[in-house]
């Protein structure tokens, strides 16, 4: 979803402002971002986009498997857009949110095969890692609300 690449895949949906704003902020974001922080960073931006378009829009992105989304240690979700070439497993802070793309071939092996020895098809899953980076263990950062 980043950059304007020949193979990038868009939303199959009607393009409005408040969406494309919403795609913007979510481009714009280092590492996850629930909807509430989304939200509040286009009404800092003075964009007029609310809070149920937000979460609509994440949930088409969802959906359209444009975003990974993980649980934060409240069980909100969280979200980020999805590279190109197929879903991450990621391993996020659980006291800033700062995020890591993980190395994760033996899930997709295993998930491959349990699809294959069951006989189901468009087997979807999900691993959530979780832990403390280095800068939280040391006091640098700054807690995640």
């Amino acid at each position: 979803m980043r950059g304007s690449s020949a193979g990038e895949r868009l939303p199959a949906w009607r393009s409005t402002q408040q969406r494309v704003a919403v795609l913007r902020a979510l481009r714009d974001r280092p590492d996850f971002a629930s909807a509430r922080e989304l939200h509040e960073a286009l009404a800092a931006e003075g964009a007029a986009v609310g809070l149920t378009t937000v979460y609509r829009t994440l949930r088409a992105l969802e959906r359209g498997g444009h975003v990974d989304v993980v649980r934060d240690r409240t069980g909100e979700r969280l979200y980020r857009p999805r590279p190109a070439d197929g879903h991450r497993h990621y391993l996020v802070c659980r006291r800033c949110g700062l995020s890591r793309a993980v190395d994760a071939e033996a899930v997709e092996q295993w998930a491959g095969g349990v699809a294959e020895a069951t006989g189901f098809a468009e087997v979807d899953h999900t691993v959530e890692l979780t832990g403390i980076c280095e800068q939280c263990q040391s006091g640098e950062r700054a807690i995640r609300p």
